[in-house]
């Protein structure tokens, strides 16, 4: 649905753009006026190449897709249900995220003192046990 707004948008701003510079020249000149600016030619949009590139994707936009594909096979009530279910849900937060964390803030107090290639290597193998 963007792409077709998308190039209604364009059509029209470049009508009105050559319409004021029809009407401009049409006009009689009653003070002389300074040489009107060549305009540039106006850019090829064709339905092949989008006119402006889609914007990224929302964190709902993206949640949507997902409960879709999750909801495939449902109808009705059920569908219904499931998807409301789904997106109101918060992201689950994993018990290893903060464990990870945790061992982070270990290691780096560990590391004091380490430069370079000493350093990165007791971080790896500090952060793999």
């Amino acid at each position: 649905m963007n792409k077709p707004l998308s190039l209604i948008a364009v059509a029209f701003a470049l009508t009105m753009g050559l319409s004021a510079g029809a009407r401009a020249q049409s006009a009689p000149a009653a003070s002389p006026a300074p040489a009107p600016a060549k305009m540039a030619p106006a850019p090829v949009v064709s339905p092949a190449s989008p006119a402006v590139a889609p914007p990224a994707k929302t964190a709902q936009q993206s949640k949507m897709a997902t409960c879709n594909k999750d909801a495939a096979g449902k109808k009705g009530d059920e569908r219904k249900a499931f998807m409301k279910e789904c997106l109101s849900a918060k992201k689950e937060v994993t018990a290893a995220a903060p464990a990870q964390q945790s061992k982070m803030k270990t290691c780096n107090a560990d590391a004091t003192g380490k430069k370079g290639d000493e350093r990165k290597a007791f971080m790896k193998e500090c952060l793999s046990k």
